[in-house]
């Protein structure tokens, strides 16, 4: 019998080499972000500014234009316990930066077409509720004189187009996105929490300014959850 050649005597036989590890490391969520806002940055930034330009000229002339006179919403005993807060307007306001960021964060064209699509049909069954059936906060019994940051606040934006709020919605619609931008980027539980958080004070904010009743929050979280998961499990 002959020896197997690998094995007989003075056969050098080399050691097995080692795959190279061609698996790479996951960027952080952090810069993932980063990275998604370059992305079709022009089509986002143009989008977006012709979005709220156009949202804002049917919003004013809606609030102008009402097809009946509006019914007050009735105010809680919730109203009355959060009651009005000056320090929350900065957190009213951050929503324009907050709606912003959802569709700045998307990655695909298919997302910034159903984002959009979502925003289109908010605004336009919320604009409809407002114009055939119009409804206003009642006044509130505040000397506005004294808060000298609200006076463009309640010159442009009177208390109409109350119920549903479009700021709500709006806000909902945002975090659900920027919820979903997280889970794919890996993101951890305090940048989700802060998500959330963001789009609870807004929720907050717009009671505790005056432009709102708790009744048009409730309303506003039923139209913006209905159309945000819509649009989400669309994608």
């Amino acid at each position: 019998m002959h020896a197997c050649p690998l094995r007989s005597a003075g056969t050098y036989s080399a050691p097995l080499m080692a795959l190279p590890d061609t698996r790479t490391s996951q960027p952080g969520w952090l810069r993932q972000c980063g990275t998604r806002l370059t992305f079709f940055w022009p089509l986002k930034m143009i989008g977006t500014t012709l979005g709220m330009t156009g949202f804002f000229l049917a919003y004013f002339w809606v609030l102008r234009h009402p097809l009946s006179s509006p019914v007050v919403m009735p105010v809680t005993s919730v109203d009355r316990w959060i009651g009005f807060c000056p320090v929350a307007l900065p957190l009213y306001v951050s929503l324009w930066v907050y709606v912003s960021l959802a569709p700045a964060l998307l990655n695909t064209r298919r997302e910034l077409f159903f984002i959009g699509m979502a925003a289109l049909a908010m605004s336009v069954i919320g604009l409809g509720i407002f114009l055939f059936r119009p409804t206003a906060v009642p006044p509130a019994a505040i000397d506005w004189t004294h808060h000298s940051a609200f006076a463009f606040l309640k010159t442009v934006d009177a208390s109409g187009n109350a119920c549903p709020s479009l700021h709500v919605a709006f806000a909902l619609l945002a975090a659900v996105w920027i919820a979903r931008v997280l889970r794919q980027t890996g993101a951890g539980l305090l940048p989700r929490a802060l998500n959330w958080s963001w789009c609870v004070g807004i929720f907050y904010s717009t009671v505790a300014t005056g432009q709102h009743v708790v009744f048009d929050v409730l309303a506003g979280v039923a139209l913006g959850g209905v159309i945000a998961v819509v649009s989400v499990r669309r994608v």
